[in-house]
């Protein structure tokens, strides 16, 4: 699986003109699924996230996690993370996993954070939405588990 995870001041994602998730300060997630990823590598990725210690403590120092600064979480589905564009000029998602098996992974994903972020909102899995963020920072990372191991 593939994350970028953005520290945000808010986020909001919107399908068909109509607001279906919105946070205040937390961490934006676009996330997508590969072929051969799993609950395993969803689990993983899920933990990793939770433990990122990205905000500032009260001494401007990045050593607060999620959990610690009492942030929410905005999760939305993202396939186009798996472009390939190694060949020509239009990308190839062959490495993105089926789309039955990839909104299992994103709600099971998604339920991972429900038990432990007091907000958390989503994006409509293969839905054409607008994603809006302040970014704060910027602060953005790029995790990507391959086979358990993340980078």
């Amino acid at each position: 699986m593939r994350a970028v995870i953005q520290r945000v001041t808010n986020a909001s994602v919107m399908v068909d003109g109509k607001t279906i998730g919105r946070i205040e300060k937390g961490l934006l997630i676009l996330l997508g699924a590969g072929t051969n990823d799993s609950e395993k590598d969803a689990k993983k990725l899920a933990d990793k996230i939770l433990g990122l210690r990205i905000f500032s403590d009260e001494n401007d120092k990045i050593n607060l996690s999620l959990k610690d600064v009492d942030g929410e979480v905005l999760i939305v589905s993202q396939f186009t993370l798996y472009a390939d564009c190694r060949k020509g000029n239009r990308p190839n998602f062959i490495n993105a996993c089926e789309p039955n098996k990839a909104n299992r992974l994103y709600e099971y994903f998604i339920s991972l954070f429900e038990s432990k972020v007091k907000n958390v909102q989503k994006g409509q899995f293969g839905a054409d939405m607008k994603v809006q963020l302040l970014n704060d920072g910027p602060f953005t990372i790029f995790l990507d588990c391959n086979g358990g191991i993340i980078s």
